[in-house]
């Protein structure tokens, strides 16, 4: 009966306070909405259509599950038809990517002004002129998410599992969301999509550094134009270190590096709010105002002020706000030189891995192909150790293709365009979490100042050398007030009366975690990709003395 299309921020809040239980307006003015049961991704119940123009190319496994087309389109009609049964539709027309060249446009159809809000500030908003032509403009046509995500599937339909179902097809470019009303479905979705396309853009036959690579990263530019790019997992510190106030922000989360320079693929920033506060992070904080949309947190019920403290109803608190919302953001977020510097954030609760280390070519593939961080312990009931987590080339879960392919890309863009890359370790120094201590924050930044400034990229191969069993690069000197001591990990234990033996023991076991995560991807990968990562040591790493490795070439 009624059709809202690309409607303002102002109709939508007032549909969604009308016809959508738990919503709310809060004290900043920002839209507070529940998403129901479903508080998160479902990655258990993703799917993408087996076809034949897309099947030698999708890496398929646990992370991309086979759907067969009959049952896609099934998914399909039953949301088609829930959607036709509703009072009132959402439509949002927008595009992936700032890139004119190289961007898809998107449809949302779906009953919840709350879905419509959340899309129209993570896509690249139309204009006008571009509006009117959107769908003679679309070739072939637009990719069209059908959201019906208030109606399950039938879980007796081939390849379902349960009530909820995230289904793509990339031929036919549409995208079936049932079961569950969580926005960050289609997010990533349009996500997985960019993954899929953008590698085969401008033409399959292109060089690896020719083609256009989708990342999931952070990017930020230098008053000089110097662009670095930031891969790291929750907890790393992404967000806070590419939220330089000296440097301008391209984006957050996704974007893709193309043979002309580096562009944003989303409109929008989607933050988690867990803990936030004005002091912590004052850019997202003062974000969250009018035409930003709260996911399922808590606020009191008189003055409506959040307490992002609290997480009853989720830790999975999040918030949707449009670019622009950024200070130092970038209008159009698009920059048209190459990356000088590529850095991998881990936080190693391990305390084995050094705060900085400079990466080879073949190192920087393997440990973009292995995406490590750990887990604290703590954080979950019965956990008393620091945990691994690996998620391939940072984002495992929205790959389209196998790791390597994006992790060959990545270095060949890095050495045809001489850019460096570094491993920045932001966790423990000094011994493992619970006896040693987090690298504090000012050193942390001091060491992403130089790498932007080029102390790093400068110091002499003679002032590196490398770490026994992990190969990795550390400085022989204090770099920016940053102490020797803390670059080294083994000084660190020192330091703190840890022996040398529980050092080295540390070591291996984590070795052993890298080597047997990536026993699952070796296969694809060359010898010397596999060579690059930690060995498994079959006797004492204390043995080994630390000597510059002359045979490691940097990736610039």
């Amino acid at each position: 009966e009624e059709i809202y299309y690309n409607a303002s921020p102002a109709v939508l809040y007032e549909q969604a306070l009308k016809h959508e239980e738990g919503s709310s307006i809060t004290s900043t003015g920002a839209l507070s909405v529940k998403s129901g049961k479903k508080t998160g991704r479902s990655p258990k119940d993703k799917r993408i259509v087996e076809e034949n123009d897309s099947v030698r190319d999708i890496w398929w496994g646990k992370v991309n599950i086979k759907l067969d087309p009959s049952s896609f389109q099934i998914n399909r009609e039953r949301a088609v038809d829930y959607l036709n049964t509703q009072k009132r539709l959402y439509v949002v027309d927008g595009f992936a990517e700032w890139n004119e060249e190289y961007r898809v446009p998107i449809r949302v159809i779906t009953s919840r002004a709350y879905h419509a809000l959340f899309m129209q500030n993570m896509l690249v908003p139309p204009s006008q002129k571009e509006l009117e032509a959107f769908e003679s403009n679309a070739f072939p046509r637009p990719f069209v998410i059908f959201n019906a995500g208030c109606f399950p599937c039938n879980r007796h339909t081939q390849g379902m599992t349960s009530s909820t179902s995230v289904s793509l097809s990339m031929c036919k470019g549409e995208m079936v969301i049932l079961g569950t009303q969580y926005a960050g479905e289609m997010k990533k979705g349009v996500f997985t999509v960019m993954m899929y396309h953008m590698p085969l853009r401008p033409e399959r036959h292109l060089s690896a550094a020719e083609r256009a690579l989708p990342l999931h990263s952070s990017c930020n530019v230098g008053p000089g134009g110097d662009v670095s790019l930031f891969f790291g997992l929750s907890g790393t510190g992404k967000t806070t270190l590419s939220a330089d106030p000296a440097r301008e922000l391209i984006g957050d989360d996704e974007h893709v590096w193309t043979s002309k320079g580096v562009f944003n693929i989303e409109g929008g920033c989607y933050a988690k709010c867990i803990n936030l506060s004005k002091e912590k992070e004052p850019e997202i904080f003062q974000a969250i105002r009018f035409g930003s949309v709260l996911e399922n947190v808590v606020f009191d019920k008189w003055d409506r002020q959040v307490d992002y403290d609290d997480v009853s109803i989720t830790e999975n608190t999040r918030c949707a706000y449009p670019l622009h919302f950024i200070p130092n953001a970038r209008i159009p977020a698009k920059v048209d030189t190459h990356p000088s510097n590529v850095i991998l954030l881990t936080c190693d609760a391990f305390g084995v891995l050094p705060p900085i280390s400079k990466l080879t070519k073949e190192q920087v593939m393997y440990h973009f192909i292995s995406g490590y961080t750990a887990k604290v312990a703590g954080t979950e009931m019965g956990v008393t150790e620091p945990q691994a987590t690996f998620s391939a080339c940072f984002g495992g879960p929205f790959l389209a293709m196998h790791p390597f392919q994006y992790a060959e890309m990545l270095a060949a863009k890095l050495e045809a365009h001489r850019g460096h890359a570094w491993l920045l370790n932001t966790g423990w120094v000094g011994g493992k979490y619970g006896v040693g201590e987090r690298c504090p924050l000012k050193y942390t930044r001091q060491l992403v100042d130089a790498v932007h400034d080029g102390t790093l990229a400068n110091l002499p191969e003679d002032q590196w050398e490398a770490m026994p069993g992990f190969g990795l690069r550390m400085p022989r000197c204090s770099v920016k007030g940053v102490p020797k001591e803390l670059l080294r990990p083994e000084e660190a234990w020192a330091a703190r009366g840890q022996a040398p033996d529980d050092y080295w023991k540390a070591a291996d076991h984590l070795a052993q975690l890298f080597v047997s995560n990536f026993k699952g991807y070796a296969d694809h990968c060359s010898q010397d990709v596999v060579s690059a990562g930690p060995q498994q040591s079959s006797v004492d790493l204390k043995e080994r003395k630390f000597e510059p490795e002359a045979r490691m070439h940097p990736a610039a």
